[in-house]
């Protein structure tokens, strides 16, 4: 069955209350191929919000929960959440390989296992404070690519990475491992001398190879949101369809 612009698009259910939750869950139905579940919604709601977004949608289930601890901690952790039959829940890359596998033993070919690369916020001062070396220091692409291959070769599912990563990761690992791109913003709310230098648009992201892009606030704050989802599906759609023959 043929990928559907809407199958692309993760919306984040970042609100403080289940209600909110449930509303845009419900709007949105249709409209988006994943809900992806964060820290805060879950530890107020717990397992709960897992079963509501299954009773209100058909879309797929993204828990992001970056996991990180030792091995035998996550291994344990994440067996209860294969249980909850979610599809993809994050788990740190900056532990070891060891928790990695353990992460995907936990989710015994029930859930995928994304690894978190470098977080969004981090950037070359953060590495170098972290104490890395001077080429992660200096390019912290290297280590996002390091730590994708540490993923890869623990058997996860794929990686959270920027748009800027997707071809390299898709490159060396193949299509079949994924890429998910956060930090999305659609073509239609660039301004003509935007400050943003560094953003990704949808169809950016699709044609470099993202398997799913996070769309939060472009789709949450417009005046109808269904309609703003449409039209991402729109630009994606566009992107990935092959161009008239003259």
């Amino acid at each position: 069955m043929q990928k559907q612009g809407r199958d692309y698009i993760v919306f984040p259910l970042d609100f403080a209350s289940v209600k909110d939750a449930k509303e845009y869950v419900k709007l949105l139905n249709g409209s988006v191929g994943m809900f992806k579940i964060g820290l805060e919604l879950f530890i107020d709601q717990g397992p709960s919000v897992v079963q509501m977004v299954k009773k209100e949608s058909d879309a797929k289930i993204f828990l992001d929960l970056k996991l990180h601890d030792i091995s035998a901690t996550v291994l344990r952790a994440m067996e209860r959440v294969a249980n909850l039959g979610v599809d993809l829940v994050t788990v740190h890359c900056s532990s070891s390989t060891n928790m990695l596998e353990k992460a995907v033993l936990g989710g015994q070919g029930k859930t995928g296992i994304l690894g978190v690369t470098l977080l969004t916020d981090n950037d070359a001062d953060t590495v170098e404070a972290a104490g890395f070396k001077d080429k992660f220091v200096k390019d912290p692409h290297l280590l996002v690519m390091h730590r994708a291959k540490m993923a890869y070769e623990a058997g996860c599912k794929g990686v959270v990475c920027s748009g800027k990563e997707v071809q390299q990761v898709k490159k060396a690992f193949g299509n079949d491992f994924l890429a998910v791109t956060p930090g999305i913003r659609p073509a239609w709310t660039l301004l003509e001398n935007d400050d943003q230098k560094r953003v990704t648009t949808p169809g950016q992201a699709v044609t470099l190879g993202s398997d799913l892009i996070v769309i939060g606030r472009p789709i949450r704050d417009a005046d109808d949101p269904g309609k703003a989802a449409q039209r991402v599906i729109k630009e994606i759609e566009a992107a990935l369809s092959p161009p008239d023959n003259l």
